[in-house]
């Protein structure tokens, strides 16, 4: 698939579901209960175990539906090649690293790095990246889109760490594309309450679309 139609694909799930977890097992049930609520952004990170194998499964579940499986917490090329070799359509990294990019780009998968400043904003930028994550969102606030936009008026942001259902609808209003969703959307998963997880996925999915059509 052309690189270009794995961003807009990313970009049109809305929300990111940032999935955590102990166990590789665990993982899929997460990344089953936010599919079932309605969220069909995953960026699986590599704290999960095995978090490669957990991709390529995802991916393969998957595979006939709308559902994008990235991979995150890519910290070197070698983590971002094994992921995008097992089915990634995006990879994502808490911070800017010229080797991911530089992989990335040999094999045409969006690279969506960690940003703060207007700096690393503009390396990422320089290296291919459609998309750059604004991480943590909680420190940067939603005006740091707008002023990203003084610059860069053509950047589309991601902002990660901070999103909640409540403050959403800021976020988009600043100039984010799409949002990553982390512990507010998962955090029922610490306790096995799967149940939970597909709830908040409903919440958060129900709010980006009257946030779209508002």
């Amino acid at each position: 698939m052309k690189r270009a139609e794995l961003v807009e694909k990313m970009v049109n799930t809305g929300v990111i579901a940032v999935i955590r977890a102990e166990t590789p097992k665990k993982a899929v049930k997460v990344a089953d209960a936010v599919i079932a609520g309605g969220v069909t952004g995953l960026e699986l990170t590599y704290s999960v175990p095995h978090a490669d194998t957990v991709i390529s499964d995802l991916v393969e579940k998957y595979k006939d539906t709308n559902v994008v499986v990235g991979a995150g917490t890519v910290l070197d090329a070698t983590s971002a090649r094994l992921a995008i070799i097992a089915g990634a359509n995006f990879i994502v990294s808490p911070t800017f690293d010229k080797e991911v990019a530089l992989m990335c780009n040999l094999y045409q998968v969006p690279y969506t790095p960690g940003t703060f400043t207007i700096t690393e904003a503009q390396t990422a930028l320089k290296y291919g990246s459609e998309v750059v994550k604004l991480f943590p969102g909680s420190m940067a606030g939603a005006s740091a889109i707008k002023e990203y936009h003084g610059p860069f008026p053509y950047l589309n942001v991601m902002p990660s760490g901070g999103v909640n259902v409540q403050n959403m609808h800021e976020w988009f209003e600043a100039g984010a594309v799409v949002v990553g969703a982390g512990g507010g959307l998962t955090a029922p998963a610490a306790n096995d309450d799967f149940a939970g997880v597909t709830k908040n996925a409903e919440e958060y999915i129900s709010e980006y679309k009257r946030i779209k059509n508002s």
